[in-house]
């Protein structure tokens, strides 16, 4: 990665800044959404298999409406698209307010995450195939960098607020109205930003055109290795789901302690958010990719073995910090390779497979927990992650390879 002396700045298109702050906005919502609406199902129910239901009916949308939800994002004006996707939001979310205003029964509360899902199912693919609509093709990279850097900056300060609305509140109540506010915010923004057109064929709904997006990876190599690569360092590095077990009991720091460890990935990221978008312009951006997943795997093994508060806080930063330059390079990647008329199947390939692996990872980190302790489980995680790197790299050497990012797409070559 080089430095350009003279950075381009993707803030400084007006279209793309209006963009951001409302994307900001929507996305502190949903931040502050997570907290408080884990806080009131535990509060009626006192049951962990009732938290664990949250994550998968929001989920299951997701997951069955991938290859629809990505035909439809490629057919259809994408800012109508995005639009909607608040919509649904907003009145998910009002379901909330109402719910926690009349003491409703925690199933309303699951039927409107499930609603919610279903805008979470549009709203990642037609933002991300939006994005190139909203921002030169020069300053793409540049604008990923910054997104991330929202992003994580949503995940610092959405969980706080939610906290402090709730201890002032007592009651999930305000924050829900916050994030229904926040979508709707949104949505304004999105009618008065400027959007490039583009021409787009449009197809009849079929399993063909819907599958179309899962063959175009598939034959992209350098996309399936960057979207593998990426499933199974999330996969298996699920350090981040036993957090509260190392606070406890190996670390002993306390709810104290476990906020600043969860804390501790974001402001990694965050800070690399900035460097990146100082230096968006990527050289060797392939190896770039390998060393940095390579990166988390050794920051998770560290953590894994690490007694030290300071030093696990460490490992952590780094950790988030090494995912974010993967972050940033694969959507880069996944965006300037991918025709604009395919961009929203495979916006939504890929949002499917990092965000369910997420869940997995969770999963199977607790499973090997469960058997053969915390410790081990994160460390084989770190050594599973370093072999996924070392078989990427055998098995896509044109990765390996790799310079810039900003070779156009094929639609223009």
């Amino acid at each position: 990665m080089t430095s350009n002396p003279h950075p381009e700045n993707a803030l400084h298109e007006k279209n793309f800044l209006l963009f951001s702050i409302g994307s900001f906005i929507s996305m502190l919502g949903r931040q502050m959404l997570t907290v408080a609406v884990g806080w009131e199902v535990y509060e009626r129910t006192h049951s962990a298999f009732a938290l664990g239901l949250i994550g998968l009916v929001q989920l299951i949308p997701v997951v069955l409406l991938t290859l629809p939800v990505g035909h439809w994002v490629d057919n259809h004006d994408r800012r109508n698209v995005l639009i909607g996707a608040q919509i649904l939001n907003a009145l998910a979310t009002a379901g909330l307010v109402a719910l926690s205003i009349l003491h409703g029964p925690v199933q309303g509360i699951y039927a409107c995450l499930f609603l919610a899902g279903v805008g979470r199912a549009f709203h990642s693919p037609a933002n991300a195939a939006l994005l190139p609509q909203v921002v030169s093709t020069q300053n793409l990279t540049n604008a990923i960098s910054w997104n991330s850097i929202f992003f994580q900056g949503s995940a610092i300060l959405g969980p706080a607020l939610s906290g402090l609305m709730l201890g002032w509140q007592h009651s999930a109540t305000l924050v829900y109205t916050v994030d229904c506010l926040s979508s709707l915010l949104f949505w304004a923004v999105l009618t008065i930003i400027s959007v490039r057109p583009v021409a787009r064929a449009r197809e009849a709904l079929s399993l063909k055109s819907m599958v179309s997006g899962l063959a175009f990876v598939a034959r992209t190599r350098l996309i399936l290795a960057a979207i593998t690569l990426d499933l199974f360092a999330v996969l298996f590095g699920g350090a981040v789901a036993l957090l509260p077990i190392y606070a406890k009991d190996i670390l002993r720091v306390g709810p104290d302690g476990l906020g600043l460890l969860q804390m501790a990935p974001s402001l990694g990221a965050l800070a690399t958010g900035f460097v990146l978008a100082k230096n968006s312009q990527f050289r060797q951006a392939g190896r770039w990719l390998l060393w940095s997943v390579a990166g988390f795997g050794v920051a998770t093994i560290v953590f894994g073995l690490s007694t030290n508060f300071w030093l696990s806080f460490a490992m952590l930063v780094l950790s988030g910090a090494c995912d974010n330059v993967s972050v940033v390079i694969r959507q880069g990647l996944v965006l300037l390779r991918t025709p604009d008329e395919m961009r929203g199947r495979v916006s939504a390939i890929n949002y499917v497979f990092i965000g369910t692996s997420n869940e997995l990872g969770g999963f199977e980190s607790g499973t090997v927990a469960h058997y053969f302790g915390p410790v081990a489980s994160v460390v084989f995680g770190g050594i599973a992650t370093i072999v996924t790197v070392v078989g990427t790299a055998l098995c896509w050497p044109e990765l390996r390879k790799l310079d810039k990012l900003h070779d156009p797409p094929p639609t223009e070559t």
